[in-house]
């Protein structure tokens, strides 16, 4: 039986990550992308979303909610790629995807020697990225270490068995993942990164602006990655990442977009407050 008759499909929470493969995919397309994923286009494919997404909604307000999700997640990998690319060049060689889904950073990204990745996610979808993986021919470009597990168990112990150090410093990535966790898993999650931080380690976050939920939850389709989102960003990002000990700094889209060339021509609906890009280092 081949990979393609045994793989199991995107569902849940998961499937979001074959959709933010899509969005990726389309960008690679662009002649001025803003980065390159040469593997998102099979990863979309496998999970029924290329070329076309079926069963979307067609009126207007729907369609404005899509585009500006997708111009997030264009955005927001490019934040993050260039954070990794900093911490990278600061020396660290330890590198943690919590909630990796989809994410092709060891693939296609320049990684310095002796770099580890560990890609944190549950069985599901590390099993069915396998799958594409082999398929392609893929190679990753740092070593790769998976770690199938559930972010609401025991990931820490799961990732030391694998062989993280806490010792030395980790950049972590949480790309898209702490709208879908309520606070008080927000709050842990946060905490037990923190015990396996050395001073030096960085940390990646994207966060649910304040007014998110309001915005595109309410109109959000069942089953869409909006409908599943259920916590926003803290008024003060950075004092309560300080409270966490880091040293934090916070962007808003409309910031980074401007910095990448993709400015956002239509002026800010509301009041723009603090951004939810957060880049942050370990005291």
């Amino acid at each position: 039986m081949t990979d393609e008759q045994e793989r199991v499909q995107p569902s849940g929470v998961w499937a979001t990550a074959v959709g933010v493969a899509r969005v990726r995919a389309l960008e690679t397309g662009r002649a001025d992308a803003l980065f390159r994923d040469p593997l998102a286009r099979a990863f979309a494919a496998a999970g029924g979303l290329w070329p076309h997404s079926p069963g979307l909604a067609d009126d207007e307000a729907a369609q404005r909610r899509r585009r500006a999700v997708a111009f997030s997640i264009v955005i927001r990998t490019r934040f993050l790629d260039d954070l990794l690319r900093q911490a990278s060049a600061s020396g660290v060689r330890q590198v943690v995807l919590l909630g990796a889904g989809m994410d092709s950073r060891a693939f296609r990204m320049d990684w310095a020697d002796g770099t580890r990745l560990f890609e944190v996610d549950t069985a599901a979808p590390l099993d069915f990225k396998a799958s594409v993986l082999r398929e392609e021919r893929a190679v990753a470009r740092c070593e790769r270490i998976t770690v199938p597990v559930d972010l609401r168990e025991d990931w820490p112990g799961a990732l030391a068995a694998a062989g993280h150090d806490p010792a030395a410093p980790t950049v972590w990535i949480a790309e898209g993942l702490l709208i879908y966790l309520p606070e008080d898993a927000v709050e842990l999650l946060l905490a037990r990164i923190g015990a396996q931080s050395a001073a030096g380690s960085w940390l990646g976050l994207t966060l649910g602006s304040r007014g998110v939920l309001e915005r595109f939850g309410a109109g959000a389709a069942p089953g869409s990655a909006a409908s599943l989102w259920v916590s926003e960003m803290p008024d003060d990002p950075v004092a309560w990442l300080a409270g966490h000990g880091w040293k934090a700094a916070g962007h808003t889209l409309r910031e980074r977009a401007a910095a990448y060339g993709r400015p956002i021509s239509t002026p800010p609906q509301h009041e723009e407050g603090p951004g939810g890009l957060i880049s942050a280092v370990r005291r």
